[in-house]
């Protein structure tokens, strides 16, 4: 077999590889979210946090091979995705309270998390997990969502484009939250209350329930009825709980504020992310057919045992060389795509105003983040638990104190 015919065949080879296209199917529609199964007392119902993301950016390394992630727009991300989560679990009507929480350290009846693995306007790639306050992990899996052209029409406009993924967890979640039974929903629901009072009054409650080796916690006993400490602690929780819905504005606020600007974002990357693919296709076509060329051209030259042969050798090498530059070129014109996202990225960080807090005897402002101010507002609530309590005595552990619900 001569050089040339093995070149020819190398071409062929090559040009089918390039043309090999990954196929992945693509679904318009959104599932319906699900409702539970039987109407459950209200004392039954589980409080839902939903934490800010991770934005998925600690062990982030830019290639130039890939569209790149810009900080802001994932910091904002991390803010706005909870929001659409948090919404469709509210609207399931399966829940009790559903807020957005300032970080992963809240004590809620079940808590949600998530990371985002990426996110460019074609795909959104969410790793969500879910855990009750006995430490015990519901969920933990990672979701994938991925849209067309059709996502970003108008008449889709009343729709996140992956709004699938977020309707998918929730009906998850609920799923899971059925096979949950009446007592096991009381235990968490206690559990919830007794790790609170044990976070601001550790030597009081730190006897009713505590973690096994594994971290999760039981119920070991409970506080009597009327327990002067549990009542303070209640109000306590009211507070945080009236704060945390005061929050629900700002974070409702953002949502409204970042909706527009987000949803031209992700059109513009979606299209970025097409047009990049497109190019890189094309670019490695023609690279592989200028490469061929050359040596086929190079093939030629050296056995070429005619004048005819070398000239068309020749040629080969000269279109090779131009199909090669061409095929670079390409390569560049992806670079210019890329930079007409950072512009309205950068216009997408969130700011929040400081908060003021009217106490009975003194006037508080908090600032900063929505995670710093919530932090002083718990280190405040700590102070007002600590002046209320006043010299209370602890209570006794007695034998016959109660150990189930």
């Amino acid at each position: 077999m001569t050089p040339i015919y093995r070149c020819l065949l190398l071409a062929v080879a090559l040009l089918s590889l390039t043309a090999c296209v990954s196929q992945t199917v693509k679904s318009t529609r959104i599932p319906p979210l699900n409702g539970p199964s039987v109407e459950v007392p209200e004392e039954l119902l589980l409080d839902v946090g939903v934490a800010i993301f991770d934005a998925g950016l600690d062990d982030y390394e830019e290639d130039d091979d890939e569209l790149p992630i810009y900080p802001e727009v994932r910091r904002a991300e991390a803010l706005f995705l909870p929001n659409k989560l948090a919404a469709a679990l509210q609207d399931s009507g399966a829940w009790g309270a559903v807020r957005v929480m300032p970080n992963e350290e809240q004590l809620v009846d079940v808590l949600v998390s998530g990371t985002i693995l990426h996110s460019d306007g074609e795909s959104l790639k969410l790793q969500v997990t879910a855990t009750d306050s006995r430490q015990k992990v519901w969920l933990e899996k990672t979701y994938t969502g991925k849209v067309s052209r059709y996502a970003y029409t108008a008449t889709r406009a009343d729709h996140d484009p992956f709004q699938a993924v977020f309707n998918t967890i929730a009906n998850d979640l609920l799923e899971i939250l059925e096979d949950r039974s009446d007592k096991t929903r009381r235990d968490i629901r206690m559990l919830t209350e007794l790790r609170f009072a044990r976070a601001f009054s550790p030597d009081a409650f730190s006897g009713y329930a505590q973690p096994d080796p594994r971290g999760r916690y039981e119920i070991l006993r409970l506080p009597a009825e009327g327990d002067p400490m549990l009542l303070r602690v209640r109000k306590i929780r009211e507070r945080d709980h009236v704060f945390i819905d005061t929050l629900q504005d700002y974070y409702t606020e953002f949502d409204e504020m970042m909706a527009a600007p987000y949803h031209e974002w992700r059109k513009l990357s979606y299209e970025e992310v097409i047009a990049i693919r497109e190019l890189k296709a094309e670019s490695m076509r023609q690279l592989v057919t200028g490469a061929v060329a050359v040596i086929g051209g190079i093939a030629a030259q050296i056995e070429g045992d005619s004048g005819a042969s070398r000239a068309a050798g020749r040629i080969a090498m000269i279109g090779g060389a131009y199909i090669l530059k061409s095929g670079l070129h390409k390569r560049n014109e992806t670079a210019l795509h890329v930079e007409a996202l950072e512009e309205l990225g950068t216009s997408l960080e969130a700011e929040i105003a400081p908060r003021v807090i009217d106490l009975e005897d003194r006037t508080v402002t908090l600032s900063g983040t929505v995670e710093e101010q919530y932090a002083q507002w718990r280190e405040l609530l700590a102070e007002i638990y600590q002046t209320e309590i006043g010299d209370l005595e602890l209570p006794a552990v007695t034998p016959d104190s109660p150990a189930t619900l």
